[in-house]
C-alpha cells in the first residue's frame, strides 16, 4: 500500500503443542518448537502510518492512547522495520490498533497484535516481505506472533538462529473443522506477563525435561492433525498444557494462574471425553480455558461451559486464516 501507510488483520492463535521459554530472549529463539490453530473469530486489526509531522510514536490500543513501557515496545518493534529501509528510516509511525477480545488475559492479543504490526508496518514502508520474512519479524515483537503470520494449523520451527526460526502452515484452516470454545473466567490483565514469564521458565527444575521431551509432542500432535486424529490430539494437547503449567507454578517467582473455575472445567472436560464427548483443554499463561473440540461437538461444549460457575462468557472460534493486508479506510 501507498502514503506509508497500511491496515492489516490478524488472528489469535492457539497453541495445541506450548511455546514457553527461550534460549535468547531479545530475539525470542524459543526453547522448544510449537504448534498452534489460528482462531478466526478472535483478530486483531491494525493500522500503521509514517508520518512526518510526528516528533514521536504513537500507540492507540483499543481506543486508548498508550506510552511507557508498551509504546516503547512497538517502537522496538517499528525501529525494525525503519531499519530495512531509508524511505521511512527517519519518520515515526502512529500505529492504532483494535482487538475483537480482550487484551492481556491469557488469549495471545500479542501474537494477533504483532502478526498484524508486522504484516501493516513492512507494507506501509514499502517492503515486499515473504510469508517466513513476516513470520520472522513478528517474532521480534511476541514470539507466539510469529505463528499468527501463516493460516490454519501451523508449526514454529525452533530454528538454529535469528533467520530460521519462523513459522508455516503445515495444513490450511478447512483441513479439519475443530472449534476453540473459550470460557472466560477473568478477562483483566495478568498481573505477570507472558514476556516477564518466559524470562524465568529455566529457573524451574520441570523445564529442562519439558523441553527436551518437546519434539516429540509436537510430532504427535502434528501427526494427529494431518490424520484428523481427535483421541490422539486431546491426549497430547493436555499433557503439554499440564507440562507448562507445572513448569510455570514451580518458577521463582512461581506462576500461578488457576482460578477455581479454571480446575471445574478441567475435570469436567475429561469426564465429559470419557462419556464419548470429542473435547479437551489447553490453557495459556492465564486462567481461561481453551475447550478444543470438534465440530460436532462443539454447541453441546458451548451449553455445557456456560453453566459451570465462575464462567464469564463462552467464545466460540473456528481455525482462521493468514494475517493479511486490508483497505485503507
Amino acid at each position: 500500500m501507498s502514503n506509508w501507510k497500511a491496515t492489516a488483520v490478524s488472528c489469535s492463535n492457539i497453541a495445541l503443542i506450548k511455546y514457553w521459554g527461550n534460549r535468547d530472549q531479545a530475539l525470542r529463539l524459543p526453547s522448544n518448537p510449537s504448534l498452534s490453530m489460528n482462531l478466526a473469530e478472535l483478530t486483531t486489526t491494525t493500522h500503521v502510518e509514517f508520518d512526518p509531522s510526528l516528533t514521536s510514536d504513537v500507540l492507540i490500543l483499543d481506543g486508548r492512547e498508550v506510552t511507557g513501557s508498551g509504546r516503547a515496545r512497538v517502537s522496538r518493534f517499528l525501529d525494525q522495520v525503519r531499519n530495512e529501509t531509508s524511505e521511512v528510516s527517519h519518520l515515526f509511525a502512529r500505529v492504532e490498533s483494535r482487538n475483537n477480545f480482550p487484551a492481556g488475559a491469557g488469549l495471545a492479543s500479542s501474537a494477533s497484535g504483532f502478526a498484524a504490526l508486522a504484516v501493516a508496518a513492512s507494507a506501509a514502508a514499502g517492503l515486499t516481505l515473504s510469508e517466513a520474512e513476516l513470520s520472522r519479524l513478528a517474532r521480534l515483537g511476541s514470539g507466539s506472533a510469529c505463528r499468527s503470520v501463516p493460516g490454519g494449523f501451523v508449526e514454529w520451527a525452533l530454528g538454529a538462529d535469528d533467520q530460521s526460526s519462523y513459522a508455516y502452515s503445515i495444513a490450511s484452516a478447512d483441513h479439519w473443522d475443530l472449534r476453540d470454545i473459550v470460557a472466560l473466567i477473568d478477562v483483566e490483565h495478568k498481573s505477570v506477563g507472558s514476556t516477564e514469564g518466559h524470562a524465568v521458565a529455566d529457573t524451574s527444575p520441570l523445564q529442562a525435561a519439558r523441553v527436551a521431551t518437546a519434539p516429540d509432542r509436537l510430532a504427535q500432535a502434528r501427526s494427529a492433525v494431518l490424520g484428523r486424529d481427535f483421541a490422539a490430539l486431546a491426549d497430547v494437547v493436555e499433557r503439554d498444557s499440564l507440562m507448562m503449567h507445572a513448569v510455570m507454578i514451580t518458577s521463582s517467582p512461581s506462576l500461578m494462574y488457576w482460578q477455581p473455575a479454571t480446575i471445574a472445567i478441567m475435570q469436567a472436560v475429561v469426564q465429559w471425553r470419557a462419556n464419548g464427548l470429542a473435547a479437551c483443554t489447553t490453557i495459556d499463561a492465564g486462567p481461561n480455558v481453551h475447550v478444543i473440540c470438534t465440530a460436532e461437538a462443539a454447541e453441546e461444549v458451548a451449553l455445557r461451559l456456560r453453566v459451570i460457575p465462575g464462567v464469564r462468557q463462552v467464545i466460540a472460534a473456528r481455525a482462521g486464516g493468514p494475517a493479511r493486508l486490508m483497505a485503507n479506510l
